[in-house]
């Protein structure tokens, strides 16, 4: 397996003075996702815990419905059977179709600008998502120390300052598992592959805390989840609050130290308004 790091020589420059040295990026591969046999998508990652990017990619997606519908995942082979750690195989189970004009028409809207507006929203509503649990509460004076626990987690951004990260919390603020990737989607893609692979799926009572925005396709991937509450450090878009509202999640922008403000659902949090600094009540 590739490593996430790569090291390289750097010029330091500090109160004038420049000093050579090497320094540690984070390392930027194509990963090649291939479903029996058919090459489905590349997408730019960080090498490491392919195996749940390539699951989680396929689920958030729509193109498998739970982790029963993979036979086997695994590293593509050469003709000389030399591993390739840049192409992953996934094997559906006997019976499963894969609708390859389906694969072809999202994939190709994905990697360009995305499939926009009302078209995003009810591509989401035909999959027939379960609905959000409605009567999970989370206490909203846990939110602001999510943030920190979620950078004490992330090992290669201490190392790089260069990577997003996706964390699941539970009911009582507690850190369950982290993920981190170049990419924010595949951070998000990483860590619900990773519950999916051990049959946690639905997250129906976890929190969702992501390191960039909360955009319309993080908004949707914490949805096919079934994760009630997602979180993020910097703003939402338009797109992302319509289809949280629509969905019933709790989604929260900008929760940096004791401020955050709601955009959707605040009926699922537990302390007061006022308390909670909540800004915006939906």
């Amino acid at each position: 397996m590739k490593h996430p790091l790569q090291t390289t020589p750097i010029v330091e420059w500090n109160a004038g003075a420049p000093v050579r040295r090497l320094d540690e990026v984070v390392a930027e591969e194509p990963l090649e996702v291939r479903v029996n046999g058919a090459p489905v998508t590349v997408t730019m990652r960080t090498p490491g815990d392919d195996f749940d990017l390539a699951i989680g990619l396929l689920f958030t997606e729509g193109i498998i419905d739970a982790r029963d519908d993979v036979d086997d995942v695994k590293y593509a082979r050469e003709a000389r059977g030399q591993r390739q750690c840049n192409v992953v195989e996934v094997t559906l189970r006997a019976g499963k179709s894969l609708d390859e004009d389906h694969l072809r028409r999202h994939f190709v809207a994905s990697s360009s600008c995305g499939i926009c507006g009302k078209a995003s929203i009810d591509a989401v509503r035909a999959r027939n998502l379960r609905p959000l649990d409605s009567g999970w509460r989370f206490d909203a004076a846990l939110l602001p120390r999510l943030p920190d626990a979620l950078r004490h987690a992330q090992t290669l951004f201490g190392r790089t300052g260069g990577l997003h990260a996706a964390g699941l919390f539970d009911a009582a603020g507690c850190l369950l598992g982290v993920r981190e990737d170049v990419g924010r989607h595949n951070a998000v893609d990483k860590i619900v592959g990773h519950a999916l692979a051990d049959g946690r799926v639905p997250l129906s009572e976890r929190v969702l805390l992501v390191s960039g925005r909360g955009g319309f396709e993080i908004v949707q991937k914490a949805v096919v989840a079934g994760v009630p509450v997602l979180a993020s450090v910097s703003a939402p878009s338009s797109l992302a609050v319509q289809l949280a509202r629509e969905t019933g999640l709790t989604l929260i922008g900008f929760l940096r130290g004791q401020r955050f403000i709601v955009y959707a659902g605040d009926e699922r949090l537990t302390t007061s308004a006022d308390e909670a600094g909540v800004f915006y009540r939906s």
